[in-house]
Order: structure tokens, then sequence, then C-alpha cells
């Protein structure tokens, strides 16, 4: 999580979707900068406590933005990423071959297994009501609008570096389970498709 005073904005960084190169490259520009544990912080959380901190400290009701990844993408990331080669055996959920469908099927289970406690983005990026309270909402795949949107805030040139990169590996979802994911989560899927039918950005939430 980063606020801008100048340019008005605050990043929501939604885990595995690039967000901690984008951190890393925009931290020297941030005026507030949460880490570690705070690093992640929900939209829930940011709306009941630092927006009312902000606007109460500095007069300051910032834009949010943040990027979401399609959700099979998104999950597939996580597979890779907690594969023995990176974690620990105990944290990790391809030893003993286990196959992304299984891994889709404990994530979406009432008990995942601790590798498979994915979370929700669009659970991540709402309130209760379900609102989304994200003024510019991107696509993970549409990193040149991100890029573009940033040089005119920052009028700087934002080049994040490739990090926490997921080892190549086999990661097919079968039809059936991505229909059970679909399911499961349709509050994630209904979410990207609005970003992905308005050309890789959404714009549309409005302050009341």
């Amino acid at each position: 999580m980063l606020v801008f005073f100048k340019p008005n904005l605050a990043f929501l960084s939604v885990p595995k979707t690039g967000s901690t190169a984008y951190e890393l490259a925009l931290r020297p520009k941030a005026d507030v900068i949460f880490t570690k544990k705070v690093k992640h912080m929900t939209m829930g959380k940011y709306h009941a406590k630092l927006a009312p901190f902000l606007k109460d400290t500095y007069d300051l009701t910032p834009e949010r933005f943040a990027v979401m990844r399609d959700p099979v993408d998104h999950a597939r990331s996580w597979y890779k990423y907690r594969s023995p080669e990176r974690m620990s055996l105990d944290n990790s959920t391809c030893h003993g071959g286990v196959s992304f469908d299984e891994y889709i099927l404990d994530a979406i289970s009432d008990t995942p297994s601790r590798a498979a406690g994915i979370g929700s983005q669009a659970s991540f990026l709402s309130l209760e009501e379900g609102v989304v309270p994200v003024h510019h909402l991107f696509a993970y795949e549409r990193q040149d609008l991100l890029r573009a949107f940033l040089f005119g805030r920052f009028e700087d040139d934002i080049q994040p570096r490739k990090l926490n990169v997921s080892p190549q590996m086999e990661a097919e979802i079968s039809p059936s389970v991505e229909a059970k994911f679909r399911a499961a989560r349709p509050a994630d899927f209904a979410l990207y498709d609005r970003i992905r039918d308005a050309d890789g950005i959404l714009q549309d939430f409005q302050d009341t």
C-alpha cells in the first residue's frame, strides 16, 4: 500500500498481480508506505481505517488504483509460486505430485490447505456490500495502460523490474474444474469480465 499526496493517489497492492515490482518502482515517490504485514491492505481495511485518517489528518481523499488478474491465471501463479522450488515442503503445493486441478479444488473447498489459501481478488477489492471503490482498476495483462496512467500522473516512465517470478511448470486446468472454480468464485470472474469488457481498465467508480 502506497499513498501519494501530489498526484492524489493510493495504490492497493493485490497479491500476485505484479504489485511488488510496482511498489518498489514507485516507493521513492510515495509519501506514505506500508510494508510487511500491512503491505497488502484490503479495500475494507483501507476504507475503515486509512481513508478516514488521510481525510482527517491531511484533507486528502486519494483516487485508488489497483491491478486484477484473470482468476485462473491468478490461481496458477500462486500454484507455481508455492512450489518446492521456492517454498518449504510444508507450504509447497506440488510436492507429491499435486496437479493444478487438485490445487484448485483444494482452494475452493470449505477447508483449503495453507498452500491453497489464495483468497479472492474481488473480496480484496470490495466492501461488504459488494461495492468496488477503485477509481482505476487495470487488467494485469494491460501493463501498457497502467504504465501510461502512471506516466500521466507522475510525468515519469515507471519501469518495474521482474520480481517473484514463478518457476516454469505444467499447470493446465480441465474444463470441469474450471467450471467448478467459476461457480465457486462468481464475483472474481464477474469483476474481471467487467475490466476486460472495458478494454483493460475499469474507471466507473464515483465517490459519494
